[in-house]
Formats: structure tokens, sequence, C-alpha cells
């Protein structure tokens, strides 16, 4: 048996066709035209069709499609409440996608709830009775699955982990919020951290030379790969990020207490050189010293995958 999931994103919309053992074996991308959710409906449906296609597969292939979206997805009215960067507001997706695709029963989500399932189906969070998935990315996605099960809250708008305050009054976040998590660990965070420490390094330094003298090119790398140059500027900015992000991480762990918590997204992808040092802070400092009953924190596996297999397999939840 086949299962299909989308994985919609403001830019992009992926559709991979998985297998019983939750692998890939066909994907299909095209761009999300944003003007309004009905074109939105009609561009996945369409690309649905052309992973169904090159898998050698039809609708009747599947039992049912999974969507991961942004925003508030009411998963007991099959409607997207709202969406920040995508024109949903009590958009009825689960209907309108099912009407195009044939009547299949359609199955939503939150897409990093959804990536955080395609990480516990088939990825580092495998096994785990009780576990976490955070993307640092542009900003800080969160998903948290308590017992096999997706937990959103009463509303379905739950696990916004990102959205936790750790500095009062601090950083603007793109919520209307001061000092939340995602402002000082996504990667957005992290670029401005690096450019504010830019304008006092000097300028012959690796933080500079990487970027060709132009502020403008960093990136979530700049200041891990300077750190590795051994430029001292580099490694403040890389500590001082990490000191960030462990306080979430322990925050998280101290409400959750879950067997695994993964990492990804783009400074995710750092690996040890981001979570050896992470772990040494949280180690210290969370609640509960009982070695043998420790959240483990590892590397998320599937990348960019894990939101694709995770809305294929929402079917299977709990």
């Amino acid at each position: 048996m086949y299962y299909l999931g989308i994985d919609l994103g403001g830019t992009n919309i992926a559709v991979g066709i998985v297998n019983e053992a939750c692998e890939i074996i066909a994907k299909a991308t095209s761009s999300t035209a944003t003007d309004n959710a009905e074109q939105i409906a009609d561009a996945m449906a369409a690309t649905a069709r052309q992973a169904l296609e090159k898998a050698g597969a039809t609708l009747a292939d599947v039992p049912w499609i999974g969507l991961g979206s942004p925003g508030t997805v009411n998963k007991a009215t099959g409607i997207i409440e709202y969406a920040n960067n995508l024109p949903f507001r009590n958009t009825p997706m689960q209907k309108m996608l099912s009407e195009r695709l044939d009547g299949k029963p359609v199955y939503m989500e939150n897409d990093a709830n959804a990536a955080a399932f395609g990480e516990y189906m088939a990825g580092a969070l495998k096994g785990a009775k009780d576990a976490i998935a955070i993307t640092l990315g542009t900003g800080v996605g969160g998903g948290v699955i308590i017992e096999g099960k997706i937990y959103s809250g009463s509303n379905f708008a739950g696990a916004e982990l990102g959205h936790m305050v750790i500095v009062a009054d601090g950083w603007p976040c793109t919520c209307g919020r001061l000092g939340c998590w995602e402002s000082y660990a996504s990667a957005t965070g992290l670029i401005k951290a690096t450019k504010i420490h830019m304008e006092k390094a000097p300028k012959d330094s690796p933080l500079w030379t990487i970027v060709g003298g132009d502020i403008n090119k960093v990136n979530g790398r700049t200041a891990f790969d300077a750190m590795r140059q051994g430029d001292p500027v580099g490694k403040e900015i890389v500590d001082e990020y990490v000191k960030y992000l462990s306080v979430g991480l322990i925050n998280i762990i101290n409400i959750f207490q879950p067997d695994i918590l993964c990492v990804g997204g783009g400074v995710g992808n750092e690996g040890e050189s981001l979570l050896a040092p992470v772990r040494v802070i949280v180690e210290k400092e969370q609640y509960g010293h009982n070695p043998d009953a420790t959240t483990k924190i590892c590397k998320a596996q599937l990348g960019n995958d894990a939101g694709i297999i995770g809305a294929a397999m929402l079917g299977k939840e709990g």
C-alpha cells in the first residue's frame, strides 16, 4: 500500500508517495500560489497527481491524503483557521482538497506537528513513547508527541514552543511579543546576533572573510564556520547562541520530560558542533538528575522529508 503526504509551505508545495516502510518512492514539487485558498488547493491537487504518476500509482492506491500546513489547523472541523503567511482564514481545506482528489479522506495537521510525527514514525524519534521535535529555521518550530499522539491543545494551536519568552522585554518577535525563544534560537536570530557582533570584529577576521566583506551575506553557518577557523568572536557568537537555545530546551524538557528530543532545521544541521555543548548545559540545569531517566538529545534524521512522511502517515496516528 502507498500513502500520499503533502507538505505545504509558504513558498513551495512538496508531495511524496510513501511506502509501508515510510520511504518516499516518488516526489513532486510546485510553487505555492498565494493569491487565494482555491488556487493553493488546485496546486496541491495537481502536484499530488504528478507524484502519483511518477510512482506509477493512482488515487485508488492510497487510502487517504495527508496534509501538513502552516497555521492553526482544526482537525475536528477540517478547517485551517489561520495562517500568517498564507491566505487562510477559516478555510475548509479538508473539504476543498478532498473534492479535488476524488473524494479521498483528508487528514490535516500543522506542518511542524506533521514533521515531528514523521520523525516519530521513521526518524530520530522512532520507538519513543513521548518525544519532541524542534526545528531551527526561519522561526523555531515545535512538535510534541505524547503516547503516540500529536499534542495540539484544546484549540489546535498548541506546541508553539518558539513563542515562550526567555528574555523579558528582549528582542521583538514576529508574533508581536518581546523576547520569544524564536527571536534568539532561530536561524534569523543567529544571523541577527552574528551581524551585531561583526560590527565590532576586526575586518580581517574570519567572520568577515567568510562573507567576502559583505555583511548581507551572513547566514546561519557563518558564526560556526568562523569558530571552526579559530575566530574568538565566532566562538563568542556560537556560545551565546547555545546558551539561548539551551534555555528553551531546558524549559521544554522540564515541562514534558520526553524520552527523546531531536533538533533539526538549517541550524540543526551543525550536528554535534551544536548539540555537544547544549547537552552539557542541559545536563547541568535541567530539573531532576536521574542519569537513568534523562531526555536523549539528538539530531533529526529526515530533513525536509519529515513533513511529507509525517503527513502521509497521519491516518495511523495513535
